[in-house]
């Protein structure tokens, strides 16, 4: 599995008032995936109305301006004291804390559930389709892979990326176009930090979800049915036996 990628920023917000209501703001932000120095990555910026406009990044060693007047100011602070001071912030800002936000980010997490189901495929070679749909994970990374009959799967296989739930939890969907075989046992597996083992969940082919879903909504139409054939029935043996007073003209 891909190593778990974490960042954390450090927010400092200076409004500037002016006629159009426009803000400038900074921001120190250190990334990173582990907590040896070498992966730790520093950096520094400044916006204006929401646009970065010059960065300090500790790869690069120097400001780097994005707009005429980040330029300017680019070239002025690396010929000064400031360049020297962002150098040393890395060892502030990172260095000395990644330690504790990266336990925080390791040891929290939430184990995913999984839901198989099958549609109908876009034309291509293959007449089924299986969708297995993984949510509310996290961290982000995730494997999802498929298997058939113990063989895992390789070819005819699409995936989205990690979507976010915008709640911090993701969700994935793996598709597995294949042609139906009698007897064969097809199952999504998911691999995630927060399992102890891969999570497998095998497919029943016995009978697809849409006709599962087409009996269930006979049968009730059929039991609806019934239930008012029985009404009339009724009605209908009560009125033979004047049970039930007919109006007279």
């Amino acid at each position: 599995m891909a190593s778990l990628i974490v960042s954390f920023s450090l927010l400092f917000l200076l409004t500037v008032h002016t006629a159009e209501g426009f803000e400038e703001y900074t921001v120190d932000r250190c990334v990173f995936n582990s907590t040896e120095p070498d992966d730790i990555q520093y950096i520094y910026s400044h916006y204006y109305n929401k646009r970065e406009y010059i960065r300090f990044d500790s790869r690069v060693g120097e400001y780097v301006g994005y707009t005429e007047y980040g330029v300017y100011n680019a070239k002025r602070w690396n010929e000064g004291p400031e360049v020297i001071q962002r150098r040393t912030a890395k060892e502030r800002y990172c260095v000395n804390h990644v330690g504790i936000y990266n336990n925080a980010a390791l040891t929290k997490s939430a184990e995913p559930y999984v839901r198989l189901h099958s549609e109908t495929p876009p034309a291509g070679k293959h007449p089924s389709m299986l969708v297995c749909s993984v949510y509310d994970f996290y961290p982000k990374q995730i494997s999802v892979s498929w298997r058939r009959d113990g063989q895992e799967v390789s070819t005819d296989v699409t995936s989205t990326d990690e979507l976010a739930d915008g709640d911090w939890f993701y969700q994935i969907h793996s598709h597995l176009e294949y042609t139906p075989r009698s007897g064969e046992k097809i199952s999504c597996v998911v691999e995630h930090a927060s399992l102890s083992k891969p999570l497998v969940t095998d497919w029943d082919p016995s009978m697809p979800e849409s006709e599962r879903n087409k009996i269930a909504i006979g049968a009730s139409g059929l039991i609806l049915g019934l239930i008012l054939s029985l009404a009339g029935f009724i009605y209908y043996r009560r009125k033979v036996r004047g049970l039930i007073p007919v109006p007279q003209s």
